[in-house]
């Protein structure tokens, strides 16, 4: 027979238990919270020692982020199946946490963290970084204990696991170079040609001499080709800038010639026009 003196016992027992859950989970984002303005606060660059430039700092940051908000999520979960009645604790120390992570298929999460810490203290690419790596190339925008993000220079983001980062390609870590392969006809002058390129070099370089390492200059003919002769170019510029400088020097170099009348080779055919047989020599033969 049913017992309705029980019903409202249970009700409020179940009340309890919801009640003690959600101020489980709002106490852990207040403390969530909390602790990203403090690690916001206490992690930048003039507070630590050492050689510790911003972009690692923010990558160091976002680590540290990443690792405490598992940490909370880990924590409120067990707290949270405890109060459910499930004994965690049993579980925990019956198959021990490593044995729980592998039973749970997380050896892909494993590596993931262990990469992470890795490249981090390897210092193999920071925040801000221009890099390329698990077949994306772009700027690191995140970095996390799991996963970096990762922006093309079309916009796209692009979220890797950091077990998949195997090889990486930093763009921005020293000089980079400007190479370029000007051609002119074979009839220019190439003395003159390499000394107007060299100006025009120079020219920039003061103009721009907040981005340029070693000014560029001509190094001389590279090829010879079936319409003209190719002429390179190199220099070092800092990170991030050797396109948008490259792509100006060639504008100026087009200018320069266009100043100076040195032609650009375009494609030529010769057309040879063998005489019919019987054809005079000064005309068409007879019919």
């Amino acid at each position: 027979m049913l017992n309705f003196i029980d019903i409202p016992a249970n009700i409020a027992g179940h009340a309890r238990v919801a009640l003690h859950i959600v101020f489980i989970i709002v106490t852990i984002a207040v403390i969530g919270k909390i602790s990203v303005r403090l690690i916001e606060a206490l992690m930048r660059p003039e507070r630590l020692p050492g050689a510790w430039d911003e972009r690692r700092v923010n990558t160091l940051r976002g680590l540290i982020r990443s690792l405490l908000k598992y940490s909370l999520y880990f924590i409120g979960g067990v707290m949270v199946l405890d109060e459910l009645g499930i004994p965690t604790t049993s579980i925990l120390a019956g198959a021990g946490i490593l044995g729980l992570a592998v039973g749970f298929g997380a050896q892909n999460l494993v590596r993931d963290v262990i990469t992470g810490f890795f490249i981090l203290f390897e210092d193999q690419f920071s925040v801000g970084d221009y890099v390329s790596f698990a077949g994306v190339t772009g700027t690191v925008q995140e970095m996390g204990l799991r996963v970096t993000r990762v922006r093309s220079w079309t916009g796209e983001i692009h979220i890797i696991p950091n077990g998949k980062i195997d090889q990486v390609t930093n763009f921005s870590r020293a000089g980079m170079g400007v190479v370029l392969d000007v051609e002119i006809a074979y009839e220019a002058d190439l003395d003159q040609t390499i000394e107007l390129i060299n100006g025009v070099c120079r020219e920039m370089a003061r103009e721009k001499s907040d981005q340029v390492i070693d000014e560029p200059q001509a190094l001389g003919v590279t090829d010879l080709g079936s319409s003209g002769v190719t002429i390179q170019v190199f220099g070092m510029v800092t990170p991030a800038q050797q396109a948008p400088f490259g792509r100006e020097l060639r504008k100026r170099i087009k200018e320069a010639f266009e100043r100076e009348g040195i032609e650009i080779p375009y494609p030529r055919r010769v057309v040879i026009n063998r005489r019919q047989k019987g054809e005079k020599e000064n005309g068409p033969a007879a019919l």
